[in-house]
């Protein structure tokens, strides 16, 4: 049915992913499909990590765990911005046609009064994408 699944993963709130990580690893299981975790992150030190290459490692350690737990392949992507809450639905769309995904998995949160002003980032995906997009609240 798939053959790729890209799932964004935000390094600084893997605990408020849960949720969307679970249901990406049940699909890669049932179908038996790898995952692609993408990240985007800024050159500049945040709190996760101080450069692009600190990040990576930290993505692909990551990655390799959930492997671990769930049985299925992984690979990861890091895209850098120069402004990554700006630019992350775009980057993300960019992304799952890059790396040949033909689902993303991705978590929101329940749409409040900014939503309405203004696309979330997996509404916008979900939006401007050719692929199928899981949105997981």
């Amino acid at each position: 049915m798939y053959s790729k699944i890209m799932v964004p993963v935000d390094l600084a709130h893997t605990d408020k992913i849960a949720k969307a990580l679970d249901t990406a690893a049940d699909l890669a299981r049932h179908y038996g499909i790898p995952i692609c975790y993408v990240g985007v992150t800024a050159s500049a030190p945040d709190a996760v990590a101080h450069t692009p290459e600190e990040y990576g490692e930290k993505l692909a350690a990551f990655a390799r765990s959930k492997a671990g737990a769930g049985g299925f392949e992984v690979t990861t992507r890091v895209f850098l911005s120069h402004d990554p809450t700006r630019d992350l639905y775009k980057i993300l769309t960019d992304a799952a046609d890059e790396i040949g995904a033909d689902l993303v998995v991705m978590a929101s949160h329940v749409p409040g009064l900014p939503e309405h002003l203004f696309t979330s980032n997996a509404g916008y995906v979900a939006s401007h994408s050719d692929m199928s997009v899981f949105v997981v609240r």
